[in-house]
């Protein structure tokens, strides 16, 4: 009989999380327990991720950052977090959702100040070029390298 073709459903819990980030240190502590389940990669989507992140209490989900051509849409699936950008903060609880365009110099990250796990989903396209800014530390994405501010690498 050939191949049964494979159903596109599955649950998330059987993909085994990415925790932390690649960040050097020691931008990567703030982040070090972030468990980030890539649905996108494991449903084999080509053209936008889509990610299940956990966020336990005191983490961020990542040093604040923008993108030149990444549009990023966040949903909170459950739990409390603090949506840091430059027009300040907003706490984002379940249903809440957040939306970052490409190209807009607004720093941005989601910060678990709460004493319970945050969830939410995160989706980004996946444009061919993007360079990232983190305006609070010494630290871009130029040409998928982390490099210092000066252009050195890490």
């Amino acid at each position: 009989m050939g191949d049964q073709p494979t159903l596109p459903a599955m649950d998330p819990a059987t993909i085994e999380p990415v925790i932390g980030t690649g960040y050097p240190a020691p931008f990567a502590a703030d982040c070090a327990g972030r468990a980030k389940r890539q649905i996108g990669n494991a449903l084999g989507l080509a053209n936008f991720g889509v990610n299940l992140v956990t966020l336990p209490p005191g983490t961020a989900s990542s040093q604040r950052h923008w993108h030149s051509h990444q549009d990023e849409f966040v949903y909170v699936v459950e739990g409390e977090a603090t949506l840091v950008t430059d027009a300040g903060e907003q706490v984002l609880g379940p249903g809440m959702v957040a939306g970052f365009p490409a190209g807009r110099p607004d720093g941005h990250h989601l910060v678990n100040r709460s004493d319970a796990d945050v969830v939410y989903l995160e989706v980004g396209d996946r444009p061919p070029v993007d360079d990232v800014d983190y305006p609070d530390i010494d630290m871009l994405i130029r040409g998928g390298r982390l490099v210092h501010r000066d252009g050195t690498p890490y």
